[in-house]
């Protein structure tokens, strides 16, 4: 694995220096926007859930996003959101989300500082209703939206493109507090039109030491078709050696669907199947979300739905949710 390390770097080093990152002389004028966008609810439990309603204030994303030269561009984001640390005395905390330079040339792409992750982005894409439920690795915690580090990319062909990456592997909420690293490589096909395959592999050094740990592991196969009146996704997910714990295996599938409805109506479904190894893990669970999604403006979406979340380990719960997503 020490080999695949420097191997990466070695590539993306090069890659850098032969594209000659250093010839853009010329001064120009900055081009920048800014970026804004809020996920909001209103919702509220059925049966023995009937006691959870309220209304929320998901995520607040604030930042600008500028092109330094035709080749470098930058981006700034800050994430508000709930602490969701047990006991927390404040409602609300500030993350940089992203922090990061960006330099294209030609087909291959380089990203570094606090930068988006590749691992899930494809399946966001799909699935496309970030705004009410994060994509399945993102919700169960397989890896991070981003972290701090270098992602390569290159396109070697219109069906073909691969990506590589170096990263903390402790997320963007926290500080690198160890010399350790997640690593990976992902594969990405588009065979025809609007069908898209990619498969994924990472891993991650031991942040641990002693008996029963073991480096944690993550792969990833999914299929998605993008069409004018639906899109369609599935995908499979494993991670080995879960936090490190030797054994602690877990793996599950997602399936979701948009349908086009006609003048700004869609409607959409979403089946999520998570399960560990000999029942270790209590967030094994099987949830179903459904409804509709009406944008009457291209900045905002609103989406009432239907969720029933079967945990393995508990009862079930059913709520109806009122989302909105607003975003510039």
């Amino acid at each position: 694995m020490q080999g695949m390390k420097r191997l990466i770097i070695f590539i993306l080093l090069v890659a850098a220096g032969q594209s000659g990152f250093g010839q853009a002389k010329e001064e120009r004028k900055l081009k920048g926007k800014p970026i804004l966008t809020i996920y909001a609810n209103w919702h509220n439990g059925l049966g023995r859930a009937n006691g959870d309603s309220g209304f929320e204030l998901d995520r607040s994303y604030i930042g600008y996003e500028v092109d330094i030269t035709e080749k470098l561009s930058g981006k700034v984001v800050l994430d508000i959101g709930p602490t969701n640390a047990e006991g927390a005395e404040l409602e609300r905390v500030a993350y940089v989300k992203n922090a990061m330079l960006s330099w294209k040339t030609g087909e291959f792409t380089l990203d570094f500082g606090l930068v988006s992750t590749t691992q899930f982005k494809e399946q966001e894409g799909v699935w496309g209703h970030r705004y009410l439920l994060k994509s399945f690795q993102d919700e169960y915690g397989f890896g991070s939206s981003a972290d701090m580090g270098v992602i390569g990319r290159y396109r070697f062909a219109d069906w073909l493109a691969a990506d590589i990456s170096l990263i903390n592997g402790e997320g963007y909420k926290k500080l690198n507090s160890d010399n350790k690293y997640r690593y990976g490589i992902g594969v990405t096909l588009t065979p025809a039109k609007g069908l898209t395959v990619r498969g994924y592999f990472d891993n991650a050094d031991k942040d641990v030491s002693g008996e029963g740990t073991k480096a944690q592991q993550t792969l990833s196969v999914f299929a998605g078709y993008r069409h004018a009146a639906f899109n369609l996704g599935a995908e499979y997910n494993k991670q080995y050696n879960t936090d490190f714990g030797e054994g602690l295996d877990q793996e599950g599938i997602s399936v979701y669907s948009t349908v086009k409805l006609g003048w700004r109506f869609h409607a959409f479904g979403r089946y999520d199947n998570l399960w560990s190894a000999n029942d270790w893990s209590d967030a094994d669970t099987q949830d179903m979300t459904f409804g509709i999604e009406y944008s009457p403006l291209k900045q905002l979406k609103i989406a009432p739905n239907f969720r029933n979340q079967n945990p393995y380990s508990g009862k079930s719960n059913s709520f109806i949710y009122l989302d909105i997503e607003f975003k510039i």
